[in-house]
């Protein structure tokens, strides 16, 4: 990872922190996004530790909103005219329902809508690396969720883990769709299930008991990070060469049968260029403004 950039979300806890440092630590570039100003200071300070020899920086806001998802990834494709490697990390559950300024339900806005638009307005960026990867964090939550696509901000169906479930699966939908849509480029997209980790992920939302089986069954956050980094810098062929694939510690797995519903991903697709108003883009291009 010498050399190279990555920008990571979700980098100032849990296994977004672990990973980032140990590309840090193997010779990367660090872009991360962060809402909290303290904790992504601390990050950085922790960041500059692991690798002392590059220029890691923090971009603030809030990726449940669209606005900032749209400001934030056209300051970082201005200051990084290459990226190496995109994580799509950044997620939470709730317990209550809660709508964003934009209107959309606040887990589907961030866990899928941040993905979909730091994606396609980092494109330019990512073609201009030798080769590019997008990882993209979901889960197995994602098993027996199914998407409503009449009613995908959960207005009249919502409970915290189902709704959790639904961006897990949206992921998923988002990876493989757009391996189809990048086919021929050199950016490869790939999606992966980080295990049950012990972070405070949750803990606000997930109840006494999930909080009692974090501690007694969950892996560390060091082992959670494992397959991330692993996708993020082995320069083993079945990596490299990986394209739409599901993994699971640092092996490819199927994922369900909606997650392989090339209709729902396309689907999934449209609506969501609708609601971020922009559409995809040619290699070297950025995304224009949806009419």
């Amino acid at each position: 990872m010498q050399g190279k950039t990555v920008v990571i979300t979700g980098a100032t806890s849990g296994i977004g922190l672990v990973a980032a440092n140990h590309l840090a630590a193997m010779g990367a570039k660090i872009i991360f996004v962060a809402r909290d100003r303290q904790r992504a200071q601390a990050a950085l300070n922790a960041l500059r530790q692991a690798g002392p020899d590059s220029d890691h920086r923090p971009f603030y806001g809030d990726l449940s909103r669209l606005g900032d998802m749209n400001r934030v990834a056209q300051e970082i494709a201005a200051a990084e005219p290459r990226i190496d490697v995109l994580i799509n990390n950044a997620g939470a559950m709730f317990r209550d329902r809660e709508v964003t300024e934009d209107g959309l339900e606040r887990t589907f806005a961030l866990n899928h809508m941040s993905y979909f638009v730091l994606t396609l307005l980092l494109r330019k960026s990512l073609a201009g690396a030798e080769a590019a990867r997008v990882v993209n964090v979901s889960s197995h939550a994602h098993k027996g969720a199914h998407l409503n696509f009449s009613d995908l901000q959960s207005e009249h169906d919502y409970a915290g883990y189902r709704v959790y479930s639904r961006s897990k699966l949206c992921n998923i939908l988002f990876t493989r769709e757009l391996v189809r849509r990048w086919a021929g480029t050199r950016i490869t997209v790939n999606a992966l299930h980080p295990g049950f980790v012990n972070t405070r992920f949750g803990d606000d939302s997930g109840g006494r008991k999930f909080r009692l089986a974090k501690r007694l069954f969950a892996l560390s956050p060091q082992k959670g990070a494992e397959t991330m980094v692993y996708l993020a810098s082995s320069e083993d062929p079945a990596v490299k060469n990986a394209n739409g694939l599901y993994f699971y510690r640092k092996q490819p797995v199927l994922p369900s049968s909606e997650a392989q519903d090339p209709h729902s991903a396309g689907a999934l697709w449209q609506m969501s260029e609708r609601i971020a108003a922009i559409n995809d883009c040619v290699p070297g291009q950025l995304p224009r403004a949806a009419e």
